[in-house]
């Protein structure tokens, strides 16, 4: 295929309450599955100015906020907000101080936000913030501590700082383990967290055994049906695939199709994810019609859950783009590109790192 298709795997994104499993790309590392990024709406429905949203966010108690907050985050919906959640922090600083440890979990929820658009430089800073007060709050060996240093880790990974990131990491699996115990939830999801940054560095085989660790305390604590579960599956098949290791990777991706199907029903974010995933194997393979068929349905399933111009179809118009360029097909492949640029523009803007992906495809496409 011309150009590797963006893939997803799945970093656990740490909050100070809990962890969770969120998808991402393996391109530039953009949190995918429902990831989410706002989005012009047609003109009867303007979106509110920033200014009206901080008027509006000023009527609101700090948990109806923060709910609005995660529900258009859950919707892709970052630029709105974005607004809410620096409203949200202000408002802790000025009713709780600087040093509490809400503000840093408001410091940590707008720094992912951050991310999430690319805007690295502004997240840091933040991440940076909540782990200085947590440490404060709670000393050094605290599993919000271990939380907020995961957080930083893969900020750095994404910037390429892979020894930075490598480090805080291990600082955060040890913390885990030492306070939770060797078996805990939360050290299967940083030894995921370090298998995916080795596996970003090529580092296979330190990657693989601590996939497979991961995946056993997963299986311990959690069952054999959990959604998490079919995460690490996921996350173990890309690595197999990034081997040449076909033969394994596909009944990975397949049993971790299934799983989510069955779990979270047959449409669904992370549905769209795991077709994705298998037809980017397929498209390896030169397996062109079923890797059109699957990306096609990922694409269908992504507009009708996520919304015509969420970012994740436009990772899936240029995936089906890039099959459509490695069997000749210039004229569809660029119309593809043409779209997936446009929508990554405005949402995720024009410096994000899956939007430069996106448009040097089209360039050595159109050379």
């Amino acid at each position: 295929m011309s150009g590797q298709p963006l893939s997803f795997r799945s970093f656990q994104v740490m909050t100070f309450a809990c962890l969770s499993a969120v998808l991402t790309s393996s391109w530039p590392a953009l949190k995918g599955d429902a990831s989410q990024v706002a989005i012009a709406r047609p003109a009867e429905n303007p979106p509110a100015s920033s200014s009206l949203v901080r008027r509006l966010a000023q009527a609101e108690s700090l948990e109806q906020l923060q709910a609005r907050i995660d529900q258009l985050s859950q919707q892709g919906q970052y630029s709105e907000a974005i607004p809410l959640a620096e409203q949200v922090l202000e408002r802790r600083k000025q009713q709780l101080g600087t040093q509490h440890s809400s503000v840093a979990t408001s410091l940590n929820k707008l720094a992912l936000l951050y991310e999430k658009q690319g805007r690295y430089g502004d997240a840091e800073p933040l991440f940076e913030q909540a782990l200085a007060i947590y440490k404060k709050r709670f000393g050094q060996e605290h599993a919000a501590v271990a939380t907020s240093l995961n957080n930083l880790a893969e900020l750095y990974g994404k910037r390429g700082r892979y020894t930075e990131a490598e480090s805080l990491f291990k600082q955060a699996l040890e913390i885990y383990r030492q306070q939770l115990g060797q078996d805990h939830i939360n050290v299967a999801y940083s030894l995921n967290n370090l298998a995916e940054l080795y596996g970003q560095q090529g580092r296979y085989r330190e990657a693989e055994p601590l996939h497979t660790q991961a995946l056993e305390i997963k299986r311990k604590q959690l069952g054999q049906e959990h959604r998490s579960i079919a995460t690490s599956l996921n996350n173990l098949a890309e690595l197999y695939g990034k081997q040449g290791r076909y033969e394994e990777a596909e009944p990975l991706f397949k049993q971790a199709l299934t799983m989510r199907k069955e779990l979270l029903g047959q449409e669904h974010p992370s549905v769209a994810t795991s077709l994705n995933n298998l037809a980017e194997l397929y498209g390896k393979q030169q397996k062109y019609e079923e890797a059109e068929s699957l990306f096609k349905q990922a694409l269908e399933m992504r507009q009708e859950l996520l919304g015509q111009e969420h970012p994740s179809v436009a990772i899936s118009l240029s995936n089906l783009a890039a099959l459509y360029g490695s069997q000749g097909n210039y004229k569809e492949a660029k119309s593809l590109y043409q779209e997936a640029i446009a929508i990554a523009k405005i949402k995720l803007g024009p410096t994000h790192p899956t939007t430069q992906v996106i448009q040097r495809r089209f360039k050595i496409l159109s050379q």
